[in-house]
């Protein structure tokens, strides 16, 4: 059984809130946030809290202060920034090299903010390559300039960008076959939900144990 602990942190974007899953023997912390529509219980954080520790690293799941406060909606990219940078002093504290990840608006905050955090890679979960139906707003420049190792997880069917709309650049890009932005599946499709939660933890637990 994972050891698991809630600490708050104070930012200047207000209180946020760390849920860590830690690994006996850890060797990487992996701090993932969640996006602007949802929270730290999202199927694929919930599934790497779970897996990981089991390889060697430690979960930290954060929960910008805006969700802490009860709020519904996301605040500017620059407050999340903010909230993400005031938590990286207690992430980094174990003393161990930091995965900065996130999902969907936490992947964006992840990539924009890793070079000056000082994180070791970045962990994109269904990044949000562009608005639904609008290609043309891209924001591959956030991704391509995180400047660490990247893997971007992406679901095949992801209305904000699907794996072959990314352009090519110096990241890894694992598709989960049939799956949306959540990383849902269609009872229809060849893989069952807990098989594409499976492709997930898989590609990161792989992913992470290549990291140097």
């Amino acid at each position: 059984m994972t050891h698991t602990t809630i600490e708050t942190v104070e930012t200047d974007a207000g209180t946020a809130r760390i849920t860590w899953h830690e690994a006996k023997k850890a060797r990487l912390v992996l701090a993932v946030s969640h996006g602007a529509g949802g929270g730290v219980e999202a199927r694929d954080l919930t599934a790497l809290a779970a897996a990981l520790p089991a390889h060697g690293i430690t979960v930290a799941r954060v929960e910008q202060p805006w969700r802490v406060a009860g709020k519904k909606l996301a605040p500017a990219p620059k407050t999340l920034d903010a909230g993400w940078r005031g938590v990286w002093p207690a992430l980094s504290r174990p003393g161990l090299p930091v995965i900065s990840g996130g999902r969907s608006a936490g992947a964006r905050v992840a990539c924009r903010t890793a070079a000056e955090v000082g994180a070791h890679a970045v962990l994109a979960l269904s990044f949000p390559l562009h608005p639904p139906g609008k290609p043309e707003k891209s924001r591959a420049a956030e991704l391509l300039g995180s400047g660490v190792p990247t893997l971007v997880v992406q679901g095949g069917n992801d209305p904000f960008g699907k794996p072959g709309e990314f352009p090519e650049g110096g990241y890894e890009l694992v598709e989960v076959p049939y799956a949306d932005h959540g990383f849902a599946v269609p009872k229809r499709a060849d893989l069952s939900q807990d098989e594409a939660v499976a492709v997930i933890t898989h590609a990161v637990a792989q992913w992470s144990g290549s990291l140097g």
